[in-house]
C-alpha cells in the first residue's frame, strides 16, 4: 500500500512537471521568435481602434393621426392615383415623376444624357431644314393646298431653335481657369459672348415676314441651315456614350453621300425646269416620279458611271461639267473618310493580326515544335476574344495615375480586400498594390506553379478555375479553386526556405489570373512599415500552421507524458550487481523503486 501510494504521487508529480516543461518551452519559443525578428512587438495582429462615439438615440416616431394610418404610408399608397369627379384613376409613375420634375439650374454638357437627348431633337429640326428646303424650292411639292402643313413643321423647328437658345445654352457649364463655373449669370454671359450665340441669332433671322411680299419662298428659310454647330456637338456627345461608335460614324458618312446626291437631284430638276421639261434629251422629261428619276440621274453623274445623254445647249454643258468635277471631288473625300472610319474601327484587329503573324514567323524561323506553336496560337485567339486586347496595361498607360487607380479599385478591390493576409493593413497600401496587378491567361492543363519551385508571385483568380494536385503520384485533385480565390500569398513574405511551393497548381480550362510580384510588394512595403510588420507576423503564423504534422496530439489529449528513455546499459549492470546483495545499499533500493514503476505502467 505504501508503494502504490508513492507511485500515485509520483505520477501526479510527473504530470505536473510535464505541464511546467511545456509552458517553459512555449515561452522560450516566443522569446526566441522575438529575438529573431525585432519587428514583432505584441501578440495583437493590428492596433485596436479607438472606441467610437455612441450614436445618438433615435428620436421617437410621431404618433399616428387619429385616422389610424400614418400620413407617410397613406401618401405613399395614394401617390399614383388621381381623383376626377366621382372616380379614382391610377396614374403612371413616370407621369408622377414628370409632374414633380425640376429643371436643373446648370447642365454638364459632357455627362448629362438629358442634354444629349435634347441635342437629338435640335439636330432633327436642323435636318428637316437641310433636306426639305431644297426639295420645296426645286420640286413642285409645296402647293397652296398643303402649305399649312409645311408652315406648321417650319415653325415647330423654329420653336426648338428658340428653346435651345433660351433654356439650354444659357445653362451650360464651362471651365474657366481650371474651375467649373455653375453660376447662372456667368453661364449666361459666357454664352452671349460666344460665337455660338451669334450663329444661333443668324439662324433665327425673321425673313419669314417677306412672305407677305414675295410669297412663301422656301429659300428665305435657308439661314436655318446654319445651325451646324449643334450637329457636330451632337456627334461628339453621342460617340462618347456609344460602345461601338464606329457604326455611327459609318452611318454618318453614308448620310453625307446621300445628301450630296439629294442636293444634286434638286439642282438637276431645277435645271430641267429652267430649260423646259422634255425640251431636249438631256433634261428630265416629266414622266414618272420626278424625285426618284432625278436622284437616279444624280447617282449616275456623281459616280461617273456613264451612259448619260449628251448635253445640247451651253447651259447643259456647263452644268454637266460642274457635276463631273463636283462628283470626283466629293467621292474622293467620301472614300477617304470611309477608309479612315473603317481603319479606326479595325485598328485593334489589325494590331492583333500583325502580332500573331510576327510570332508565327519567329517560331517557324527557329523551327519550334508544332504542339508549342498550336498552344501559342490558342493563347492569342483566346486572349483577344475574351479581352478584346492582348495587354490591358497598354490601354491604361495613357490615363493619369488617379484614373488608373479608380479603375483598378472597381475591378480588383473586392477580391484583394478579402485576402486574409492583407486584412488589417493600410488601405492606401492596398490601393498601391492594385496598380501593380498583372493579368495573365493560362491555357487548359498549364502549370501555374509547380511543387518545390521558389514562389515569387501571388495569384488571384479572375475567371476560370485552377486545380491543386497532390498525392503520391502528384495527380490527385486536392481542391478546385474558383473565381475570387487566392493562392500563393505566403510566398510573398516567407524567407529562409519557406517560400517554396508545396503543391502543383494546374489550370482547369482557360483561366485568367491576376499576379502580384514579390518585388513589387517589397517596393510598396518600404513606405508602410506598420503594415510590413503585420504582414510578416501573419505570414509566419500561416506558415507555421501549414507546417504542423497531422498526427500531432491535440492540446486536450490526456497522454502528455512522453515515453521514458531506456536505462543505460552501464547503469543496468550496476543494478544487477546490487541485486545479488539483497535490498541493502542505495542502488538496491533504487532498483526496487524502478521495478515498482514498471509494474505500475504495465
Amino acid at each position: 500500500r505504501t508503494g502504490s501510494a508513492t507511485s500515485l504521487s509520483s505520477a501526479i508529480v510527473n504530470q505536473r512537471l510535464q505541464e511546467l516543461v511545456k509552458l517553459f518551452r512555449e515561452r522560450t519559443e516566443k522569446v526566441k521568435e522575438k529575438l529573431t525578428d525585432p519587428d514583432i512587438t505584441s501578440d495583437d495582429e493590428s492596433p485596436a481602434t479607438s472606441p467610437a462615439k455612441p450614436a445618438p438615440a433615435p428620436a421617437p416616431a410621431p404618433a399616428p393621426p387619429p385616422g389610424g394610418e400614418p400620413e407617410g404610408d397613406k401618401s405613399a399608397g395614394d401617390e399614383h392615383y388621381c381623383e376626377m369627379l366621382c372616380c379614382k384613376f391610377k396614374c403612371q409613375p413616370w407621369l408622377y415623376h414628370l409632374k414633380n420634375y425640376q429643371f436643373p439650374s446648370s447642365i454638364d454638357p459632357f455627362t448629362n444624357t438629358m442634354y444629349v437627348l435634347w441635342l437629338f431633337f435640335v439636330v432633327m429640326a436642323w435636318n428637316w431644314n437641310c433636306w426639305l428646303i431644297p426639295v420645296r424650292w426645286a420640286f413642285p411639292y409645296q402647293t397652296p393646298s398643303n402649305i399649312h402643313c409645311w408652315l406648321f413643321m417650319d415653325y415647330l423647328c423654329d420653336l426648338i431653335y428658340l428653346l435651345d437658345i433660351l433654356i439650354f445654352q444659357t445653362r451650360l457649364q464651362f471651365v474657366r481657369g481650371g474651375d467649373i463655373i455653375t453660376d447662372k449669370k456667368a453661364m449666361k454671359e459666357h454664352y452671349l459672348q460666344s460665337e455660338r450665340f451669334k450663329m444661333d441669332v443668324v439662324c433665327l433671322l425673321p425673313l419669314d415676314f417677306l412672305y407677305f411680299k414675295v410669297g412663301v419662298n422656301p429659300l428665305l428659310r435657308f439661314p436655318r441651315c446654319l445651325k451646324y454647330l449643334a450637329f457636330f456637338e451632337f456627334n461628339n456627345r453621342l460617340e462618347a456614350i456609344l460602345s461601338k461608335a464606329y457604326i455611327y460614324r459609318v452611318i454618318r458618312t453614308t448620310a453625307y453621300l446621300l445628301y450630296c446626291l439629294h442636293v444634286n437631284s434638286c439642282l438637276y430638276y431645277w435645271a430641267s425646269d429652267y430649260e423646259g421639261l422634255g425640251s431636249t434629251t438631256w433634261v428630265y422629261d416629266g414622266e414618272g416620279n420626278s424625285y426618284i428619276r432625278c436622284y437616279y440621274w444624280a447617282v449616275k453623274t456623281l459616280i461617273t458611271i456613264g451612259g448619260l445623254p449628251d448635253p445640247k445647249t451651253l447651259f447643259e454643258i456647263v452644268f454637266q461639267l460642274l457635276n463631273y468635277f463636283t462628283g470626283v471631288f466629293a467621292f474622293s473625300v467620301m472614300i477617304g473618310q470611309m477608309r479612315d472610319v473603317v481603319g479606326a474601327a479595325t485598328a485593334g484587329q489589325t494590331y492583333y493580326r500583325s502580332c500573331m503573324d510576327s510570332t508565327i514567323k519567329y517560331m517557324n524561323f527557329y523551327r519550334i515544335p508544332k504542339p508549342v506553336q498550336n498552344r501559342v496560337k490558342t493563347w492569342y485567339e483566346y486572349t483577344w476574344h475574351s479581352q478584346g486586347m492582348l495587354d490591358e496595361s497598354e490601354l491604361l498607360v495613357q490615363l493619369p495615375d488617379k484614373m488608373r487607380l479608380d479603375i483598378a479599385i472597381d475591378v480588383n478591390y473586392n477580391i484583394v480586400s478579402k485576402v486574409a493576409l492583407f486584412q488589417g493593413c493600410d488601405r492606401q497600401m492596398i490601393f498601391d498594390m492594385l496598380k501593380r496587378l498583372k493579368s495573365v491567361v493560362y491555357l487548359p492543363s498549364d502549370y501555374v506553379c509547380k511543387k518545390g519551385e521558389i514562389g515569387r508571385e501571388m495569384y488571384i483568380i479572375q475567371a476560370g478555375q485552377v486545380q491543386v494536385l497532390g498525392g503520391p503520384d502528384g495527380k490527385t485533385v486536392l481542391v478546385t479553386l474558383k473565381p475570387g480565390s487566392v493562392f500563393g500569398e505566403i510566398s510573398l513574405l516567407a524567407a529562409g526556405g519557406g517560400n517554396r511551393r508545396t503543391a502543383n497548381v494546374v489550370a482547369h480550362g482557360f483561366a485568367n489570373l491576376f499576379i502580384l510580384d514579390k518585388k513589387d510588394l517589397n517596393e510598396i512595403l518600404v513606405h508602410y512599415p506598420e503594415s510590413q510588420k503585420l504582414l510578416r507576423k501573419k505570414a509566419r503564423k500561416m506558415l507555421n500552421t501549414n507546417n504542423k504534422p497531422r498526427d500531432e496530439k491535440a492540446p486536450g489529449d490526456p497522454l502528455i507524458i512522453r515515453p521514458k528513455v531506456d536505462t543505460p546499459k552501464l547503469f543496468q549492470a550496476a543494478l544487477a550487481a546490487s541485486g545479488r546483495m539483497g535490498r541493502k545499499g542505495p542502488l538496491a533500493q533504487l532498483r526496487w523503486r524502478l521495478k515498482e514503476l514498471k509494474e505500475m505502467q504495465a
